[in-house]
């Protein structure tokens, strides 16, 4: 049985026992804010796509390499577990703790979403303590989340038109040290239901801290219709991941993503679901 094999059966056999239903340097472009109201998808997407030279992007990329297809295979295993009776289209992506490729993996399978046929995609960047997606995007954003929380920014006016697939950013607006009683408040429970509810057949999904130094995404999983929780192979023991996950108990875990696996050369990441 390879290293993979037996992270899956330890993930499974855990979520079964505990009841568990870089920024890079390129020219600045600055997305253009949304009109006050509450604008049509053509107006969502109707932009030049923003530019973007982030080689760990690779859910932009054209040529159906490997780090390509892991994102493709993730996209459509979102989709299976996501689409029902009733759609499961707000999603929390976390780890336990930093560096484990949380935000590399909101934004490439945001992308991959959005570049897809049949769903737009917001994507939410609910780590107010280090924002990092408009670096990766390459936008610099003059208002976001922040802003919509604290002094009542109509979210259009804080969202960002990428211009990729159909793709929509909704930025942090800054850092702050404690941002966990803004993200539990009244407000941000609204907002979360507005973004959900407001175009049919659109992926939410938001990017936030990882789980043990912070309560963010423990204040956040309720709110989510389910999370995805990535573990860096070699970054996290297996006793800190139940703690992480022991947080998250009573939310639904969708699945379990092993990024950066060195099992294979000619596999980076795989992703783990039951």
């Amino acid at each position: 049985m390879s290293r993979i094999e037996k992270a899956l059966e330890k993930a499974a056999s855990m979520r079964s026992r505990e009841g568990f239903n870089s920024r890079v340097e390129e020219s600045p472009v600055s997305g253009p804010p949304v009109a006050p109201g509450k604008p049509s998808l053509d107006e969502l997407l109707a932009t030049e796509p923003v530019r973007v030279n982030n080689p760990r992007l690779v859910a932009l990329r054209d040529e159906n390499d490997i780090a390509f297809e892991e994102y493709n295979k993730l996209r459509s295993l979102v989709i299976k577990l996501t689409q029902g009776e009733k759609f499961s289209n707000t999603l929390m992506i976390t780890s336990c703790i930093g560096e484990e490729g949380k935000s590399l993996t909101s934004l490439n399978l945001a992308i991959a979403l959005a570049r897809g046929f049949d769903h737009t995609v917001l994507l939410v960047d609910t780590d107010f303590r280090r924002p990092t997606l408009h670096h990766s995007l390459g936008v610099k954003p003059e208002s976001g989340l922040i802003q919509c929380l604290r002094d009542d920014l109509p979210i259009d006016r804080a969202l960002v038109k990428t211009g990729i697939g159909k793709l929509v950013f909704l930025p942090a607006g800054g850092s702050m040290n404690k941002p966990v009683e803004m993200l539990g408040s009244n407000k941000m429970k609204e907002i979360v239901k507005e973004v959900k509810n407001r175009y049919p057949e659109r992926y939410v999904i938001f990017d936030t801290p990882p789980v043990l130094p912070f309560a963010d995404a423990q204040v956040l999983a309720p709110l989510m219709d389910g999370f995805i929780f990535v573990v860096r192979e070699g970054r996290t023991r297996l006793n800190d991941v139940k703690k992480a996950l022991q947080t998250l108990q009573g939310s639904n875990m969708l699945g379990v993503l092993y990024n950066d696996a060195h099992v294979s050369m000619k596999n980076k990441s795989h992703y783990y679901y039951s």
